[in-house]
């Protein structure tokens, strides 16, 4: 770097090296030994793997850097409208190998590495992935934050900082033990900290109406609590794009977070006080709510980050010089589930309270400020907060939900005249026993735009869960169906199938994925299909590989990969999926030279730590494992594999080697699902019922692509209205009958009978989630399976058209819908400078 001139010289000149920007191998080389040096202060003598994955991170981020202040410099410039995304959750998955692919240097990264002696793919491996996420809803978001950036999409995403993020699992004795997240405790390279931009929020307190200076009356909020919120922001580049947002994560902190009188007096303990209760709220991603303690946290962590969030658009606009009685025209807030919908009363309290607005206009824009995404059809998963905890808490929030509820039941009243129980349904306060706050009721009042992600998800909404809100605002009900992105889903996860794919295509897909019809077009040449049957194969070993070195089991590579990996939770029955590997057990028990299609039985998934059920689920399958893979009769006929610690660098390493993806849940249950996309996307066959977006998949791919099995929504409504008994179905099948005893009767725990025995009198007493109902359609469809994959030149192309037809399943294309249809929003091109030295002068 060149010198700084003497100060007898007019000016000071600093010059940025080019080191920074190039993407040449040997710049990248030459750049990434300065890092090492500079940055991590180690030399290669004593540098650890760490040190050179860190090393590598920052050479790539220098990279990002130009792009993601051109971008912000132009939005500030334009006053650009942009995507405000609050989601509590942002799964957004290893960040280095996703960057490398979106720069388009991966090859060359590849390259200098190898020519330094190292190796690109254990660095990846290094990585820690931030689980800042709980499944699909989260990683929802961050596949929409990579297609705003990669369609050029003006976007902030707002959520929380959680220091220790979704447990790491581990299996001991077959059961799910937690063990903390510490992902930032080897340093996060990717964030910048802005603590210039730290904001208040107040908790708690009371409030009071006084007279203002110009005596006006106004409502004041004296809390008894402050929590200070730092920005950590991360810069989301979009594919082959000048364009990089950013990804604004809040960390809590005490406004004052050290008290020297407690300290002097020899209360060490409570001189930190303040600062461990505030550091609390972004300590862990949700905090177990069974406790009253717990649910106080869960309700400060979604006050906090978009109060946060809320002030940090203030300060953009009046950054940008954009009046306040423009926020809804500046800014376009999504609502990613229930979670952040306390921005509404809180959107309304800064206009009112702060910024002296009249209510009718702040109501105005706030209604026009806020679009809301369902994720549920779970009546238990709609969020309620119970009136005294939410008064205690956020007391002024508490006044300003009464007076829209008050106005909103006015609305109500005129529109239903004669149809008074409808106003005990809608109300935003539950009065049927304790009171509660109905959050889900609060986002559909205060959102121009309520929207599920699936049709049938959607239509659902409008019959059953929010019924009556759509005969109230059938104009605000639309459907935008859930997409994922197909560069890390594809190109950073599956690199031979996207070889082979560019082979025969190009690359055009990668940024719209209805290019991959034309693969149609080579589904009958047979040398084609043999490629890529081999390539299906070379990823199998692989996995096969993995399994060995981490289970120690060994697995047939030519048996069929059947994987179920999702969270874990009885609607998804991971546990309908057992009965079926206990079923093709017992026809060996009764014949062990009977002719069956070999199968590897693969699960992966989290169970919430205090969700027993799903728990014992897991135990079972490890339990079921354990026998089926010793038992010689079995052979390498059957194997089942519970893979522990799911997350998203897990999910890249096993959906590409996926044949039979399993997606089971019961009919009217599953909102959209995601993970059923990435495995039909990697060329796996899915068998599943008719619920959520596996409608549309099979609409796309055809009938003859796809195992359809179960009861219909409908079919699932009709029986529990005429009086669902699951113990005849238990007691008509012999093959389910057996199926359960063998778990009944201790075979699969030791002989011990009271195990399992609370999944079982579960089955046979209530099964709310229809097993008993389905298994018969679903093990009958099992075996169409089995005889599909015998005919392996039909397997393929199966396999071949499923990925061919998942276009429409592109986040890419989710965007354009939000976009088009209700964000109103264009995207805002980038223009990259290129660097000059002369130009990089500061003076």
């Amino acid at each position: 770097m060149q010198t700084l001139p003497n100060s007898s010289e007019s000016a000071t000149e600093v010059r940025v090296e080019d080191d920074r920007t190039g993407l040449s191998v040997e710049t990248l080389k030459r750049a990434f030994a300065d890092n090492l040096f500079y940055i991590q202060g180690k030399f290669p003598a004593i540098a650890c793997k760490n040190d050179y994955y860190m090393a590598l991170a920052y050479t790539v981020r220098d990279r990002l850097l130009r792009r993601w202040l051109n971008t912000a410099e132009t939005y500030t410039r334009n006053a650009s409208r942009t995507v405000a995304y609050m989601s509590a959750e942002f799964l957004m998955g290893p960040q280095l190998g996703n960057n490398l692919i979106n720069l388009g240097i991966y090859d060359q990264v590849n390259q200098a590495m190898q020519e330094l002696g190292l190796n690109l793919q254990d660095l990846l491996e290094e990585e820690e992935e931030p689980g800042l996420g709980n499944g699909g809803l989260g990683r929802l978001a961050a596949c929409y934050l990579d297609s705003l950036a990669s369609l050029e999409i003006p976007s902030l995403g707002y959520g929380i900082r959680y220091e220790f993020g979704i447990f790491e699992q581990d299996i001991k004795d077959g059961w799910q033990v937690e063990i903390t997240d510490k992902w930032l405790s080897a340093g996060n390279p990717w964030e910048l900290p802005r603590p210039e931009w730290a904001v208040e929020v107040k908790l708690g307190g009371h409030t009071e109406l006084r007279a203002d200076e110009h005596g006006h009356y106004k409502v004041y909020w004296l809390p008894d609590k402050l929590v200070k919120g730092i920005p950590y922001d991360t810069p989301i580049l979009g594919y082959k794009t000048n364009t990089a947002n950013t990804l604004r994560l809040w960390k809590a902190e005490a406004v004052e977070s050290f008290d020297f009188y407690a300290f002097d007096s020899g209360d060490y303990l409570g001189a930190v006080h303040q600062k461990t209760v505030s550091e609390n709220i972004s300590k862990v991603l949700y905090p177990n709510d069974n406790s009253a303690q717990g649910k106080e946290l869960r309700l400060a962590q979604q006050i906090f980050f978009v109060a946060c969030s809320l002030k940090d658009m203030i300060r953009i606009m009046e950054q940008q010089k954009v009046s306040l009685d423009h926020f809804h025209e500046k800014f376009v807030i999504q609502l990613n589930d229930t979670h952040p919908s306390v921005a509404i009363p809180e959107l309304m309290r800064l206009l009112i309270d702060e910024h002296d607005m009249s209510w009718d206009k702040a109501w105005e824009i706030t209604k026009r400020t806020f679009a809301y995404t369902n994720h549920t059809l779970l009546p238990e998963a709609l969020e309620r907060w119970p009136i005294s905890l939410f008064s205690r808490m956020l007391p002024r929030h508490m006044e300003i939900i009464y007076e829209i509820n008050r106005h909103f039941l006015d609305e109500v009243r005129m529109k239903f005249p004669d149809d008074p129980t409808k106003l005990g349904r809608m109300s935003l306060i539950d009065e049927s026993g304790e009171r509660y706050v109905r959050m889900a009721f609060l986002a559909c009042v205060g959102s121009y735009s309520i929207n599920g992600v699936a049709a049938l998800h959607t239509e659902l909404l409008k019959k059953d869960v929010l019924h009556d809100f759509y005969e109230m605002y059938p104009e605000k009900f639309n459907n935008k169906t859930n997409g994922i992105t197909p560069r890390r889903f594809m190109v950073l996860s599956n690199p031979r199938l996207c070889k082979l794919l560019h082979n025969k295509i190009g690359d055009d897909w990668v940024k719209n994925l209805y290019e991959l019809r034309k693969l149609e077009a080579f589904v009958d040449d047979a040398e084609f299909r043999h490629q890529w049957r081999q390539m299906k194969q070379e990823i199998k070993q692989e996995v096969v590989d993995y399994i060995k070195e981490t289970t120690g089991i060994h697995v047939n590579v030519n048996s069929m990969f059947d994987i179920q990996a999702k969270r874990f939770h009885e609607y998804k029955r991971q546990h309908l999926n057992v009965l079926h590997i206990i079923t093709l057990y017992n026809r060996i028990k009764a014949n062990p030279n009977i002719d069956i299609t070999p199968r590897t039985f693969l699960f992966g998934g989290k169970a919430a730590p205090g969700y027993y059920m799903a728990k014992l689920i897991i135990k079972l399958i490890n339990s079921v494992g354990d026998i089926v893979n010793r038992d010689p009769d079995v052979r390498d006929r059957l194997k089942v594999i519970f893979l522990k610690d799911f997350s998203v660098k897990f999910a890249q390493r096993i959906y590409p080697s996926a044949e039979l993806s399993e997606q089971i849940s019961t009919a009217g249950k599953e909102a959209s699902g995601t993970g059923n996309m990435k495995f039909a996307l990697n060329g796996a066959i899915t068998i599943g019922t008719l619920d959520g977006a596996n409608v549309e998949i099979l609409e796309e791919v055809g009938e003859e692509n796809f195992f359809l099995c179960g009861l219909t929504t409908e079919e699932v409504e009709a029986l529990k209205a005429k009086g669902y008994k699951p113990w005849e179905y238990y007691q008509k099948d012999p093959e389910l009958k057996l199926a359960i005893d063998r778990i009944a009767s201790g075979f699969f725990s030791h002989g011990d009978p009271n195990l399992f025995k609370p999944l079982v009198d579960h089955l046979l007493g209530n099964d709310q989630y229809m097993l008993m109902a389905d298994y018969r359609s679903y093990i009958d469809t099992q075996d169409r399976v089995s005889q599909a994959y015998r005919d392996i030149d039909r397997w393929t192309r199966m396999s071949i058209l499923n990925v061919a037809r998942m276009g429409k399943f592109s986040s890419d294309r989710s965007i354009r819908d939000y976009c088009e249809d209700f964000w109103q929003i264009q995207p805002v091109k980038i223009d990259l400078k290129e660097y000059v030295e002369a130009t990089a002068i500061l003076h």
